[in-house]
């Protein structure tokens, strides 16, 4: 795989290393983050003025009894019985988020799907392959990393499938 540029921000995270040492295109953006934003997702999106169905948030799982993170669009929900279907399983449940901060080395509203302490098996939902480029936490708390889905799902060893339910359906 021939190496692109990347534009890297000099406080690296786990994520953005894993971004840089992959040799994939990515860039970095910050904002001034709310402890008090009511969705860190949503958050991002105003901030960074992005289209909320671009950015992804990434959530962790319990599917039958192995942690699995899955990546959503901020504007809609994970669908948990879609999540168990195309992570193999039977049944899902949002995990203890204490178990998702300890297995993933990143606190809740800054977990990425890139860089973790222990790569979970991952599934990104399917409406990321109508996007250019996606963003999703690049490890913490007003830090996204944008690149293209299909980077994404490979530097994760993502599995990609209609997971996400929009609000209202």
């Amino acid at each position: 795989m021939a190496k692109k540029k990347q534009k890297q921000q000099a406080s690296a995270t786990p994520a953005t290393a894993a971004a840089a040492r992959a040799g994939v295109q990515f860039t970095t953006h910050s904002y001034a983050h709310d402890p008090a934003a009511p969705s860190y997702g949503e958050e991002a999106a105003q901030a960074l003025g992005v289209a909320p169905e671009r950015v992804f948030k990434t959530l962790v799982a319990d599917v039958d009894g192995t942690l699995t993170v899955a990546v959503v669009p901020v504007s809609a929900s994970l669908d948990l019985k879609a999540l168990a279907s195309a992570a193999g399983g039977k049944r899902a449940a949002m995990a203890d988020p204490a178990a998702a901060e300890r297995t993933t080395g990143y606190v809740l509203g800054g977990i990425s799907p890139l860089g973790q302490r222990r790569q979970l098996p991952t599934v990104l939902d399917a409406s990321a392959a109508a996007h250019p480029t996606v963003c999703v936490s690049a490890g913490r708390r007003g830090l996204e990393i944008e690149m293209a889905p299909a980077d994404l799902a490979g530097l994760t060893g993502a599995t990609t499938a209609p997971i996400a339910r929009t609000h209202g359906a």
